[in-house]
């Protein structure tokens, strides 16, 4: 089928089904919303928001790990057997729990509730989270589930680089194995080659 993937020209909840897609050597079109077009587009979206992915000849459906999951039991990359894709729903959506309480930094206003925010994200909430996403990845030799790639590492790898361009460069020293996952995964040869012509974008 011929697929559209409709986001906003960011990286955001769309970049690991584009990761997907590249992996898998599948062509779609890559729409990225001008931002005067949005308040009309959004009126023809299902729920109003984005992603969305548009497969031709069936329709549209939101909610982007849906997506990537549906295109990842699809392309092979849902793990081995029911109980790797299960491990990979979980790890995903437990990320997407640490994702929300950063979001929640990102966007506070108030300059001292920022700093309160952030004190308590670096000395509590990610170490909680990192240290254990650190030890599975330990555990699978360096992916997130099973003995080989599947779509966790790539929502892993977005989200770790997101997480060094907020906190920093060194912000990962203290995990070495989510590094070398991040990094394993930007150097496969599909990844690669579209980390060198994605637009850039801040996030």
């Amino acid at each position: 089928p011929k697929y559209k993937l409709i986001y906003f020209n960011a990286r955001g909840k769309a970049e690991h089904i584009r990761f997907i897609f590249a992996y898998a050597g599948v062509d779609y079109t890559d729409y990225r919303i001008p931002k005067e077009k949005w308040p009309d587009m959004k009126k023809t979206m299902p729920f109003g928001v984005v992603p969305v992915l548009e497969i031709e000849g069936v329709g549209q459906v939101g909610q982007s790990n849906a997506i990537a999951r549906y295109l990842a039991q699809r392309y092979g990359l849902a793990g081995k057997d029911p109980y790797e894709a299960l491990q990979c729903d979980a790890l995903v959506d437990t990320l997407a729990d640490l994702k929300q309480v950063l979001w929640q930094y990102r966007t506070e206003d108030d300059p001292i509730k920022k700093e309160e925010r952030k004190a308590n994200l670096m000395k509590e909430v990610i170490p909680y989270y990192l240290k254990r996403f650190e030890r599975i990845v330990k555990e699978n030799n360096g992916f997130a589930v099973g003995d080989s790639v599947t779509w966790a590492d790539f929502a892993f790898a977005v989200s770790l680089e997101n997480f060094e361009l907020i906190f920093g460069n060194g912000s990962l020293e203290p995990y070495p194995n989510l590094r070398a996952l991040r990094n394993m995964v930007f150097s496969l040869p599909r990844i690669k080659a579209w980390l060198e012509r994605r637009p850039k974008t801040e996030f």
